[in-house]
């Protein structure tokens, strides 16, 4: 497949997704709390994201049951939103789509429940830190790798480390568009960035060892020791003026 160049109306678009993105992760926080199911927390963002002339990405996308992707703890992505309660230092991930007149945005957000330990904060704090220093890297005439680089210098720096098996991605009338964006790679290597790339940049940080397992429903990605993941992810525009956050 093809690397798709968006127009800036096209663009425009995908802005429109990703802010409905932005304002539903805030309304989200006050929502994350012990005891609340992450099937509740799902059927609010569907409702929210339809409620705004948009639909979920997510839903029924190669035969996912749900609107969003709802991890907890040693789970990396992909958790099947369920019965399953919040609770009290629970690290959460949410990972979401929005679809808004043919064009996706993708985001992702950790949060935790309640009062996290220090440890859990530090995992999302580097794993933030590390997709900013992704992002810095995606202007034009930059490659790939260099965004990958970038990601995986930060992640290692601070004794974390990334996943390999599962990588972010181009994105806009499909949800999941080349090229790959791998967090690990070295600088100067891959597609080169150009003016109307669309990407989903994601690192996805494991507190221990990089490899993961699924689990027996065959959609939930764990850590393979069963320590702590975070995830965090943005849309990002390449343009002449550097790079454009699609979902901030």
């Amino acid at each position: 497949m093809a690397i798709i160049l968006k127009s800036k109306k096209e663009i425009d678009r995908m802005r429109r997704a990703g802010l409905v993105l932005r304002d539903l992760f805030d309304l989200l926080v006050p929502k994350i709390k012990p005891g609340v199911t992450t099937g509740e927390l799902d059927a609010f963002i569907e409702s929210y994201i339809r409620n705004q002339n948009c639909k979920p990405s997510f839903k029924n996308l190669y035969g996912f049951p749900a609107s969003a992707c709802i991890s907890i703890n040693e789970e990396v992505v992909h958790g099947i939103p369920s019965s399953r309660q919040l609770r009290e230092g629970d690290l959460v991930k949410i990972d979401v789509g929005a679809l808004y007149e043919g064009f996706h945005a993708d985001a992702s957000r950790t949060f935790w429940v309640g009062h996290a330990s220090a440890a859990a904060k530090r995992l999302v704090s580097v794993t933030a830190k590390a997709l900013d220093a992704g992002i810095s890297k995606a202007v034009p005439g930059n490659r790939v790798g260099d965004i990958s680089s970038a990601i995986q210098t930060v992640v290692e720096s601070e004794g974390f480390s990334v996943v390999r098996d599962y990588v972010g991605h181009g994105v806009g009338r499909s949800l999941h568009e080349d090229p790959q964006v791998p967090n690990f790679g070295f600088p100067g290597q891959g597609p080169i960035l150009r003016v109307g790339m669309t990407l989903a940049i994601e690192p996805m940080v494991n507190e221990g060892t990089h490899e993961v397992i699924l689990a027996e429903d065959k959609w939930t990605v764990k850590t393979k020791d069963g320590k702590l993941s975070a995830q965090i992810e943005d849309t990002v525009a390449i343009t002449e003026d550097g790079p454009f956050i699609l979902t901030r």
